[in-house]
C-alpha cells in the first residue's frame, strides 16, 4: 500500500434537527474529512472531534493540526503492508485519537480497496445485518420526547437510547415506560453526574433499563466501580474506554458491565480491535456507539459492528435521520426490521459524491509526494 498523496477537508453539514446532551447542543456538524490516495484507489476517513472541547479536549482545530504537522507528513510516500504498519511510522504523538482515528480508517478504507474486498474482512469479519439502535438528544418537554421516541419505534428501530442529565433523568424514562412499556431503552449520561448524585442514578433502578452509560467523569474509573456496586443496573463505559489496557483496568475493578466502543474516539481499528478482544475474552456485551458522523464514518462503523462480539443493537442509524443530502451514495437505510444492510462492495462500500463534498467544504489541503 503506497500512500501517496492525502487530501484534508474541513466540512460542514446542518444536522435535520438539533442534538441537545447534557454538554451542550449541535445544529451541525464540522469535522475533518480525510482521503488517502494510493495504487489508483482512495481510502476515506472522518474525524470524530467537534468544534468546540466539550464532548472530548480533541477538537477539529487540534485534529487539523496534528494531521498536517505529524501525522501525514510521516506516512506521505510510505510503502506499507497494512493500515497497522502505518501506524508504526508515527512519531510519538501522545493522544490526539480522534486525529489518528482519521487517517488510520482512511488507510484500513485504502487496502480493502485496492484488494478488492469489504473492510469487514480484512477486520476479521464477514458480511452480516447489524441491529439498529437510535440516540435521542434532551428534548424542550416530555411530551416532546415521547412524540419522538413514538417516530423512531415506528421507523422500526430495536432500541432507544436517551440522553440525560441532572434534572432530567427520573421524570423522561418514567414517561417513556408508561407510554411504550419494556421497550429496550437505556439512558446516556456523558459524564454529567457527580458521586454526590447517586441516588438520581439509583432511582433509575426501578425501570429495568439496559444499561446507564458513562453516568461519571471519564478518568474517574474508581467512582465507576462504587456507582455499580450500588446499582442493579449495568453500567456501559464509553468515554473512558480510551483502549484495551483501559478496558482491563475497568473490568478488573468492576466499574462497569458492558463496553460501547467507537473507533473514531479510541483512536481507530487497531485499538478497538484490542478492546473487542479484552471484552470477548471476559464474556462482556459490546455495542457499537456513533458520534454523529456523516455516512463516511457511519459506513466505516458498519463494518466493525460485524464483529461477533457486538452482541447489542447500536447507534448506527440511518443517513438521513441526520443529513439530508449525506455525503454518500448508496445511503445507509434502516429496514422495518430494524437492521442495517453493512454495504458490500470494497472497502466501506459507499462513495462520496463529489459535488456534495464540494458543496460542503469550507478549506481543503491536498498533501502530495
Amino acid at each position: 500500500m503506497h500512500i501517496e498523496a492525502v487530501d484534508l477537508s474541513v466540512v460542514r453539514l446542518p444536522l435535520v434537527r438539533a442534538f441537545e446532551t447534557s454538554f451542550g447542543r449541535m445544529s451541525a456538524r464540522e469535522f475533518v474529512l480525510v482521503a488517502v490516495h494510493g495504487e489508483g484507489a482512495v481510502g476515506w476517513g472522518e474525524c470524530v472531534a467537534d468544534v468546540d472541547p466539550f464532548y472530548s479536549a480533541e477538537t477539529t482545530t487540534s485534529a487539523w493540526h496534528v494531521l498536517t504537522k505529524y501525522l501525514v507528513p510521516a506516512v506521505l510516500g510510505g510503502r506499507f503492508a497494512s493500515a497497522r504498519a502505518m501506524t508504526d511510522a508515527w512519531p510519538p504523538v501522545r493522544g490526539h485519537r480522534m486525529a489518528k482515528a482519521a487517517l488510520e480508517m482512511a488507510a484500513w478504507d485504502l487496502h480493502a480497496r485496492i484488494e478488492g474486498r469489504p473492510l469487514c474482512e480484512l477486520l476479521g469479519a464477514s458480511i452480516r445485518p447489524i441491529a439498529s439502535g437510535v440516540s435521542i438528544g434532551i428534548q424542550p418537554s416530555i411530551e416532546a420526547l415521547l412524540e419522538r421516541v413514538g417516530a423512531e419505534l415506528a421507523e422500526g428501530y430495536q432500541r432507544i437510547k436517551i440522553k440525560i442529565k441532572p434534572g432530567w433523568d427520573h421524570a423522561p424514562v418514567e414517561a417513556i415506560r408508561a407510554r411504550f412499556g419494556s421497550i429496550a431503552l437505556m439512558v446516556d449520561a456523558n459524564a454529567a453526574y457527580t458521586p454526590a448524585e447517586q441516588a438520581d442514578l439509583a432511582a433509575l433502578d426501578a425501570f429495568d433499563l439496559m444499561m446507564i452509560e458513562q453516568p461519571l467523569d471519564e478518568e474517574d474509573l474508581i467512582q465507576h466501580a462504587r456507582l455499580q456496586a450500588s446499582l442493579r443496573t449495568r453500567i456501559c463505559l464509553d468515554e473512558s474506554i480510551t483502549g484495551p489496557q483501559a478496558a482491563t483496568d475497568a473490568l478488573d475493578l468492576e466499574a462497569c458491565r458492558v463496553i460501547n466502543i467507537k473507533p473514531g474516539r479510541m483512536g481507530g481499528y487497531g485499538p478497538s480491535l484490542g478492546v473487542h478482544r479484552v471484552a470477548r475474552d471476559r464474556n462482556i456485551p459490546l455495542w457499537h456507539g456513533g458520534m454523529l458522523e456523516s455516512g463516511i464514518g457511519r459506513a466505516h462503523n458498519l463494518h466493525l459492528a460485524t464483529l461477533p462480539g457486538f452482541t447489542l443493537p447500536g447507534d448506527i442509524a440511518a443517513s438521513r435521520r441526520y443529513f439530508v443530502p449525506d455525503l454518500i451514495e448508496p445511503a445507509i437505510e434502516v429496514g422495518k426490521d430494524g437492521f442495517v444492510a453493512v454495504p458490500n462492495g470494497p472497502g466501506i462500500g459507499v462513495e462520496p459524491v463529489a459535488d456534495r463534498v464540494r458543496a460542503a467544504t469550507l478549506t481543503m489541503e491536498r498533501h502530495r509526494l
